[in-house]
């Protein structure tokens, strides 16, 4: 049984997440403060945290930043804030994605379930070796290790940072849409509404870098995608 991680002070949706998250399987636990929740952590065993933003002492993002230095553990994150910087801010700093308060039942499963076949390394491409390295340039993807590297540093990503990447890739020099990114990247069906995959690249761009001639890796092709320039072109 997997087992999944709570971390939120409002007790009433904590029992409500129990509820919904033990009829589908999973052993949950439950801490009301950051600290408690790194702690937690610390102690191993979770395949996902569920993570508010807004906890007493420390915030969500102090503890998802603590807990960054010690584990790779997958976060959710919850919000009821609906500025989108928080939500960058978070996707920046380590979350694999975010869902705002009050979130549909069905939507918070399908989000966990996304990302734990994420975690557990299930290629959205399974036509194409997981083993193989993907190289553009500087930019080494290794799926096997899910490691990517640039100008041969590691450059840590998070699990969905890596799969966007790795889509973006697969078709550098080729438009790929906003709902392609979603689905092959993210795992999931695409929503107008949905502009978590914008922040994922936001945050890749700013992990990557420019590339050698100082142009944008990931360029906007607008109300339609994203397209990453081919080596050729970056070079």
């Amino acid at each position: 049984m997997e087992r999944i991680l709570v971390i939120d002070d409002d007790v009433a949706l904590t029992e409500l997440l129990v509820e919904i998250l033990q009829s589908e399987g999973f052993g949950v636990d439950v801490v009301h403060r950051g600290e408690d929740g790194v702690q937690k952590v610390s102690e191993g065993g979770y395949a996902l945290l569920v993570l508010d933003v807004m906890l007493p002492r420390m915030s969500g993002f102090e503890a998802l930043m603590s807990i960054r230095e010690r584990s790779e553990v997958p976060v959710l994150m919850l919000t009821a804030r609906g500025d989108p910087v928080d939500r960058v801010m978070g996707l920046q700093i380590g979350a694999d994605d975010y869902l705002p308060k009050p979130f549909n039942e069905r939507e918070l499963i399908a989000r966990i379930e996304a990302i734990l076949r994420r975690a557990h390394g299930k290629s959205s491409q399974p036509g194409r070796p997981a083993s193989r390295a993907i190289q553009q340039g500087d930019v080494q993807l290794d799926p096997s290790l899910r490691e990517v590297r640039v100008s041969g540093r590691k450059t840590d990503l998070t699990t969905v940072e890596f799969d966007v990447l790795k889509v973006l890739l697969l078709h550098a020099g080729e438009v790929v849409t906003r709902e392609q990114l979603v689905l092959e990247g993210l795992g999931r069906q695409f929503s107008a509404f949905d502009r978590s995959v914008d922040n994922h690249v936001s945050s890749l761009r700013k992990k990557l870098g420019l590339a050698h001639d100082g142009a944008e890796r990931i360029k906007t092709v607008r109300s339609v995608g994203y397209i990453y320039a081919p080596a050729a072109d970056a070079s």
